[in-house]
């Protein structure tokens, strides 16, 4: 809610941290800071909590990026020794940074590129191990760029903490 208030305030353009988290993992201390609130007034107990996991939920945020942009450079210099076949396996290796689950006909027309030849690069992708069929079907196939789910996902299967 607080995110979507700054956002209809315009006091932020959009939605830049995903505080939720932080609160579901500080879930008793959360509770405790807003009930302190009801009965005591304690906004600045408050604050210091909701600041906290701002600046928690930032440093992470940036630690997040800073990985990411050293995966997709370290996946760019093993597609580029693909030869001749990076050339478009670059070009879906761009797109899949932007759309981490991707159908081979989506890309094909997003990217203006055949469907062979879009279907060539996932497989080489596929074999460098930077994509994952994950349908098992013949037909209507979707793809995931694994290595950047499993950035983006760091974290979440975390316990509650304490205190």
């Amino acid at each position: 809610m607080i995110t979507f208030i700054l956002c209809a305030d315009k006091a932020i353009s959009e939605p830049l941290l995903y505080l939720s988290l932080y609160f579901k993992q500080h879930r008793k201390v959360y509770y405790e800071k807003l009930q302190k609130v009801r009965s005591d007034g304690d906004w600045e107990g408050w604050l210091d909590f909701f600041f906290t996991g701002i600046d928690t939920v930032a440093h992470e945020a940036e630690s997040t990026a800073k990985k990411l942009f050293s995966m997709f450079e370290e996946h760019r210099r093993q597609i580029q020794k693909l030869g001749k076949a990076a050339s478009t396996a670059l070009r879906v290796h761009d797109f899949l940074k932007k759309h981490v689950i991707v159908s081979l006909p989506a890309a094909s027309k997003e990217l203006e590129l055949s469907f062979p030849a879009v279907n060539k690069a996932m497989i080489n992708l596929q074999r460098v191990g930077l994509v994952r069929e994950f349908t098992g079907k013949r037909r209507h196939r979707l793809y995931s760029y694994d290595p950047y789910l499993n950035v983006l996902t760091q974290g979440t299967e975390r316990k509650e903490a304490k205190g």
